[in-house]
């Protein structure tokens, strides 16, 4: 299996768009030692043929036009074949937008994440112009399936969607239940010839026993790293919310994932969905080397692993 990184950073990328925080405007300047990040979105193939995404960001025709194997062969055609969702957030779908023109655009979700978009997103209406062109396959939740190219055949790959703690996008709040488990996905991806398997939880709002289960015997582990610390947003006046109540649990601290995921021993640990303002991505700094020194990697755009 085949996995790589286009993208690495949370919604708004860094550095993003509107901020000019020190970390912000430190790589825009060149003050700090840290490398920009488009936002989230990883490909993944069996053979390095056909090739599937996981997320569809804002970035992503960015982020197809920087790595080869994505390109078009010939005329009008594409190598991915299909996308996955983990949520229902903008930044995490918006780049279907931009698929627009692909001759078939096949979508992996659950039956919420599917509802949500296109019956609480008035952006899908963009899509459905193009008559015929989503198709939607639905994951359901603890099922290891088989994943299948757009024309049906077999990919070589499995996934298993996975319920991890966390909540609506922003769009559905006050719409849908928050206990739904539909609504938030982590996966398992496993690679048939050798049965090596990629846990990706990139959302994750607490660390329960569903998320042990999902990590557990991975081969590669890629986990929430949006913010460093609980009150990352709040101590500088960004915003009236803790890591928590956005549904992604801090790094770092004695209750941090890195703490509680120490019995981890994945031989890859990665580290994605990194806030513009987490220090880990300075590469020079304390959390970086604490991040470091427990074994774990911080994710860069263009970053690959194989399994």
């Amino acid at each position: 299996m085949i996995v790589r990184i286009l993208g690495s950073a949370a919604g708004g990328g860094f550095p993003q768009w509107n901020c000019a925080c020190s970390h912000c405007r430190g790589v825009r300047e060149g003050l700090i030692n840290a490398s920009p990040r488009m936002q989230e979105s990883v490909g993944l193939s069996a053979d390095d043929g056909e090739w599937f995404l996981i997320n569809a960001s804002p970035d992503i025709r960015s982020q197809i036009e920087s790595f080869g194997p994505l390109h078009p062969g010939k005329s009008r055609t594409t190598p991915i074949q299909a996308i996955f969702l983990s949520n229902g957030d903008l930044d995490h779908c918006l780049g279907l937008l931009s698929l627009r023109e692909n001759h078939r655009l096949v979508i992996y979700a659950t039956e919420s994440v599917r509802r949500g978009f296109t019956e609480g997103n008035v952006l899908y209406r963009t899509l459905q112009r193009f008559a015929g062109q989503v198709t939607w396959r639905t994951l359901k939740l603890g099922v290891e399936e088989t994943v299948l190219c757009a024309d049906g055949r077999q990919s070589g790959l499995t996934v298993e969607a996975l319920a991890i703690p966390g909540k609506p996008p922003i769009h559905l709040e006050g719409l849908v239940s928050l206990s739904d488990p539909e609504l938030n996905v982590g996966f398992r991806f496993r690679q048939c010839t050798n049965g090596r398997v990629l846990a990706y939880l990139s959302a994750v709002g607490r660390i329960t026993t569903s998320v042990f289960e999902g990590l557990a015997d991975a081969d590669c582990v890629m986990f929430d790293g949006t913010f460093w610390s609980s009150d990352e947003l709040s101590a500088p006046g960004f915003l009236e919310k803790s890591a928590e109540d956005l549904a992604h649990w801090p790094v770092g601290g004695q209750r941090g994932s890195l703490a509680m995921l120490s019995t981890i021993t994945a031989p890859r640990r990665v580290l994605i969905h990194i806030n513009n303002t987490n220090p880990m991505l300075r590469e020079d700094s304390t959390e970086r080397k604490i991040i470091e020194a427990a074994g774990w990697s911080v994710a860069w755009d263009g970053m690959e692993i194989r399994l």
